[in-house]
């Protein structure tokens, strides 16, 4: 029997540890290396104050792609799932507020209160979401088709979608057609009259992009997070001990898969020889010979600096260096001698459900036309002195991250660009902290009094702490023109690279949307079949 192909990860993202597990169920014989002390990537818990813990970055799952959370098991390795509900609040500054709630029904009837049109139309809406979502979720589970000569298999998977789309039927996939391209204001607006249910649905087509409500095209990345979950509020699903406990979980599926995984251990180059890659070297200046080498990273940094560019193809390079991957959020985080107060919540669940009201994600963004300002500032190379802000209090189902009687609250700040017009985010950092705590107090009253601790986590963060280039979470930005086919570029979206035997799994590839997992099982997929 022939010895087992070694191929090495580098970066322990969820993605990379998803595609670990599936090589070694092939017979390979995977080994990740991450440059930090622990697996996880963007998805990792880690203590900002004695005692207070957090998920840095992402603070939600996905959730994993069902075929991927059914072969991992992640629940074998004490990894609990909690999924709230209602599943999103969303308040505005005059005291009204929407709960949406995992039965639509249910969500429909508080919002009679509102509208009595947008009550009737709320149903129509999430089934028609549920129609087409369940379409392109075939589309997030293929590789892309070779453009220029597509396999037998490509024709295959286009022949198994182009039917599923015909399912839909007539009124359906003109919709699907019509919405893609659309501003994802314009798409709310032709089903709903009320401002504050507008944004809170909108707000899924622009998270984590260099995009605003009125931006051609936003339509399309709140379809290809539907494909995750197509509840129109978007996941709200939590894993006991913060996210990390989740990427802890993925990683210990894989070792028991035979992967191997090495923290502390990052790796400085990738090495080629003939057009091939033949192994990478450590920071430390150890060498690791492998047959291929997989690379959990973004493509940035990946092709610019892991791998010598004259290796590449100077077209390869020149899309690389056009793929437009500069990050608009930041987050922040703090820690709470008390549970806050949100006076709007009164008014649609009563004094015995109030912390079940805020146990999943608080939308704090009353308007389109207040995501639009927020986006405004950043195209100036401003953050937003009124930030969109996505919230959440982990605390209430989960009271091991922080002291007895105390809480956490973690937001998801947008817009905060990546390179600023006036100054840094050395500079700025303190000025951001201050307009988060400014926005919510315009919806929670004296909460700045419970502040025991306050961290800022800029975009410049995320890019020197957690090795996202850009400082983009999602390594490049989700738009129609780096979607499917063309992500991360043309020629080059089937997880491969003019490099023999250099692949990518990360979110840079299709589909990238978020902690789902599906990148790194498609990736392993595509590997293994190349490699046997």
């Amino acid at each position: 029997m022939a010895p087992r192909q070694r191929i090495v990860l580098v970066g322990g993202g969820h993605n990379a540890l998803v595609a670990a597990f599936y090589l070694a169920k092939a017979g390979f014989k995977p080994l990740v290396l991450e440059r930090r002390e622990q697996p996880g990537g963007a998805a990792v818990t880690e203590e900002f104050h004695p005692g207070f813990r957090v998920s840095s970055l992402a603070h939600t799952a996905g959730p994993l792609r069902a075929d991927v959370a059914r072969d991992m098991r992640v629940e074998k390795f004490d990894c609990a799932m909690i999924h709230p509900d209602p599943r999103v609040f969303a308040p505005a500054p005059d005291g009204r507020a929407i709960l949406f709630y995992n039965d639509h029904a249910k969500t429909a009837g508080g919002l009679a209160r509102l509208s009595a049109k947008d009550a009737a139309k709320y149903t129509e809406f999430a089934s028609a979401l549920a129609e087409v979502a369940e379409v392109l979720a075939q589309l997030t589970r293929v590789t892309p088709p070779a453009i220029d000569h597509p396999s037998p298999e490509d024709l295959w998977n286009l022949l198994k979608v182009g039917r599923n789309i015909r399912s839909l039927g007539k009124k359906r996939i003109f919709d699907l057609l019509r919405w893609g391209p659309m501003a994802v204001a314009d798409f709310v607006s032709e089903f709903f009259e009320t401002e504050l249910l507008r944004s809170a649905i909108a707000a899924r087509g622009i998270f984590g992009a260099a995009l605003g409500p009125w931006s051609a095209g936003s339509t399309a990345v709140l379809l290809l997070r539907a494909a995750a979950d197509p509840h129109p509020a978007g996941a709200a699903s939590f894993s006991r001990g913060g996210l990390g406990s989740l990427t802890r979980a993925l990683a210990e599926s894989a070792r028991k898969a035979g992967a191997e995984i090495r923290t502390n251990a990052e790796v400085a180059h990738i090495r080629g020889k003939d057009g091939a890659v033949t192994g990478v070297v450590l920071a430390s200046g150890e060498e690791i010979a492998c047959d291929a080498v997989v690379s959990g990273v973004d493509p940035k940094r990946t092709f610019f600096q892991l791998v010598d560019p004259a290796q590449l193809d100077p077209a390869f390079v020149l899309r690389i260096k056009n793929l437009r991957a500069s990050g608009t959020v930041a987050k922040v985080h703090l820690a709470l001698g008390d549970l806050p107060a949100f006076p709007a919540l009164a008014s649609v669940i009563g004094p015995d459900g109030f912390r079940q009201g805020l146990s999943g994600r608080i939308h704090i963004g009353p308007e389109l036309d207040y995501l639009e300002r927020a986006f405004d500032a950043s195209k100036y190379g401003e953050f937003s002195a009124h930030p969109w802000l996505d919230v959440t209090i982990p605390t209430l189902s989960d009271s091991t991250l922080a002291p007895a009687g105390k809480h956490v609250l973690s937001a998801c700040v947008q817009f905060a660009p990546f390179r600023l017009r006036h100054g840094d985010w050395t500079t700025q950092r303190d000025a951001l902290g201050k307009a988060v705590l400014q926005t919510l107090e315009t919806y929670s009253p004296g909460l700045s009094s419970h502040v025991e601790a306050l961290q800022v986590i800029t975009p410049q963060d995320l890019e020197s702490t957690y090795g996202l280039t850009g400082g983009h979470i999602f390594h490049g930005e989700l738009a129609l023109d780096q979607l499917f086919t063309m992500r991360p570029v043309l020629d080059w979206a089937r997880y491969r690279s003019p490099l023999r035997g250099l692949y990518l799994c990360g979110s840079g590839t299709h589909p990238g949307n978020g902690l789902t997992g599906a990148s790194g099982a498609n990736a392993a997929r595509e590997i293994s079949r190349d490699l046997r």
